[in-house]
């Protein structure tokens, strides 16, 4: 092993399996937090100037984030999820995810991550139960985002959503998310 070699390339490049063989975990990490930055990337260019859509995927995304560690679930699959839950346009015979599933091939994600991501934004445009943790997360993140820019707007409805808000979330996590965002904290 030459000790000058620089592997760096591993991390984004999607023939890096067969060129190194199993690779690290903290070489994987690394290979999913950048793909995490190119898919926000690329969901920024796919929206172009529509900067409501792009707050809006990046609040879902902040909250995926914040939800995904402490209930136990996959944080690539639920923020890339999040990120991309909106780039299909709505009337289209095509799956939710046609667009996202094209977009993460091609910057060479692993064909797991892609399936998972793919059956949660389609499970989402569906409206289908409450299905996987993952799903969860990105339905709770949703929904968050949703209460953070209505409150943003009209901060008198505090009142009036909090006695829907207890059973309009998955999990105890998101539900204190949003009692503290009923209260004007900062979330």
């Amino acid at each position: 092993m030459n000790p000058q070699m620089d592997f760096g390339c591993a991390a984004y490049c999607k023939f890096a399996d067969q060129c190194l063989g199993d690779l690290p975990p903290e070489l994987l990490a690394q290979r999913e937090n950048l793909l995490k930055d190119r898919v926000a990337v690329e969901m920024k260019k796919h929206f172009g100037r529509d900067f409501k859509r792009i707050a809006h995927a990046g609040r879902v995304a902040r909250f995926a984030e914040k939800l995904a560690m402490p209930l136990g679930a996959d944080p690539a699959v639920v923020l890339i999820a999040a990120l991309l839950h909106e780039t299909s346009p709505k009337a289209t015979p095509e799956p939710a995810s046609a667009k996202a599933k094209e977009l993460l091939f091609r910057l060479g994600a692993r064909p797991d991550l892609v399936d998972e991501v793919c059956t949660i934004i389609d499970a989402m445009a569906q409206s289908s139960g409450p299905g996987s943790l993952n799903e969860q997360c990105l339905r709770d993140a949703h929904r968050l985002a949703e209460l953070e820019e209505t409150f943003a707007k009209h901060p008198e409805q505090a009142g009036l959503q909090s006695e829907t808000m207890a059973h309009a979330f998955l999990t105890e996590t998101a539900q204190s998310l949003a009692e503290r965002i009923m209260r004007g904290e900062k979330v």
